[in-house]
């Protein structure tokens, strides 16, 4: 049977000894730390990062946070390293080898041949008395770290210092790079950051034969055929180049009913369209025709170039199925 234990208490008393730990990681901030970001910085190739075990598992986390923070980055696992793996080192690169001990036998085996390459090689370890360290141009130490482990053992506070350590390096390389959130976007695509940023309204509009488009003579029932045939709520008005003349949509059609009690079949649309109405540009971000939508109350736009010629139409239903807010 599991003792009894109160389990807060223990949560409580694993984030102070890990809070700890983060102040002892501050402490080892220095020169180091300036010299391993000019390192990156410099290189010309790729940041690879490895790492044993839990390491391992900072080290792959590390090297997406570089990659989507404007640093090309990828992990190496240092056993498949030694069975041909090390192929993806190359001169050029800049090596971050994991280990809280400062002495993986894994990683110290491909020592001989990172100095052949002649990869510059920042190590993360407690201390700097380890052999990988001693081998490193920069060796980075986490400090005299408590697990949060009971045992002692298992990684924890270390684990979570060596996490911290990689988010500093990697917000540190994004300040310097001028790293900007459509830097971001562009590697995050799928992203409610990268819809937000990267869709804009030609992404998502109606155009062509999807377009409803009538003459100003018009009459009615052809209108009603072509709002029902494109299915967009509405269809435009334009002349014979194209230009912008009016719109007519479903709920003008209910305003028209209700007015009128009925209406003639025959009436052209000219007699009863809105002029002048709202336009937007295709470049306009997706998400700021969802803004203006929801602040003038519309459902859909009418997407025109310079010479207000009708070149597409886009809907609220648009927007929200694409997932932009």
């Amino acid at each position: 049977m599991p003792k009894q234990i109160d389990f807060q208490k223990v949560a409580m008393e694993t984030l102070s000894i890990e809070q700890k730990a983060l102040e002892t990681l501050a402490a080892q901030i220095d020169d180091r730390f300036s010299k391993a970001c000019q390192i990156i910085l410099q290189c010309q190739g790729r940041l690879v990062v490895t790492g044993m075990g839990k390491s391992g598992h900072i080290g792959r986390k590390m090297a997406a946070t570089f990659s989507s923070t404007g640093t090309p980055s990828f992990f190496m696992h240092p056993g498949e390293a030694g069975h041909g793996d090390l192929g993806m080192l190359v001169h050029g690169d800049v090596l971050i080898a994991i280990s809280n001990s400062g002495k993986s036998d894994e990683i110290m085996m491909l020592m001989p041949l990172i100095k052949h390459l002649k990869v510059p090689l920042i190590t993360i370890s407690g201390d700097d008395q380890g052999p990988m360290p001693q081998n490193a141009d920069v060796a980075l130490t986490l400090g005299d770290i408590q697990e949060a482990c009971p045992l002692g053992l298992a990684p924890t506070s270390s684990t979570t210092a060596t996490l911290a350590l990689g988010d500093a390096l990697a917000v540190a390389l994004l300040d310097a790079r001028g790293f900007t959130a459509n830097d971001f976007a562009m590697s995050h695509p799928a992203g409610a950051l990268g819809k937000r940023l990267l869709l804009h309204v030609k992404h998502l509009m109606h155009t062509k034969d999807a377009l409803p488009k009538v003459s100003p003579d018009t009459p009615m029932n052809k209108v009603l055929y072509e709002i029902s045939n494109k299915r967009l709520g509405l269809t435009t008005i334009v002349d014979d180049n194209d230009v912008l003349l009016g719109i007519f949509t479903d709920g003008d059609l209910r305003r028209l009913i209700d007015k009128q009690q009925g209406f003639d079949v025959n009436l052209k649309i000219a007699d009863v369209m809105v002029k002048n109405p709202l336009t937007i540009s295709q470049e306009a971000r997706a998400v700021e025709a969802l803004a203006l939508m929801n602040e003038k109350k519309i459902n859909q736009f009418v997407v025109v170039n310079d010479l207000t010629q009708v070149i597409g139409v886009i809907s609220m239903h648009d927007l929200i199925q694409a997932g932009v807010n």
